[in-house]
């Protein structure tokens, strides 16, 4: 996989993470991983660098079975950042649309075209 498709795929999956977070009032590590379907371990790699860059938050609280854990929220600075990152994804996934639409299109002219030349030599 080349360098902007590994790029890619780690914004759809930072995305992923505040999109989930956005929604959310308190979450940890695992039910991330577990529904988004992201490995634990990704899933921490990802909240370490967004805590990094400030944009989300990781508060302890006591979870049912008296432990310390972490709950990870966004902060301002994450909301304009997920604004900004689904405008993108956005974009672009509307852009392979239309080159995907196009492709498309120009398959079922060539498929009618052939079905045609079918119907003379038959005829």
């Amino acid at each position: 996989m080349t360098d902007s498709k590994n790029k890619q795929k780690d914004n759809e999956s930072n995305l992923a993470v505040m999109r989930y977070l956005e929604n959310k009032d308190a979450i940890g590590q695992r039910e991330l991983s577990q529904n988004l379907g992201i490995s634990l371990g990704k899933i921490n790699f990802i909240l370490k660098a967004l805590i990094k860059k400030g944009i989300v938050k990781a508060r302890n609280f006591k979870n049912n079975k008296n432990k310390s854990a972490y709950a990870y929220y966004l902060t301002p600075e994450g909301f304009n950042e997920k604004a900004r990152m689904t405008v993108n994804f956005f974009k672009r996934k509307n852009d392979e649309y239309n080159q995907l639409k196009t492709e498309l299109d120009q398959l079922k002219h060539e498929i009618d075209n052939n079905m045609k030349q079918r119907r003379k030599k038959n005829d």
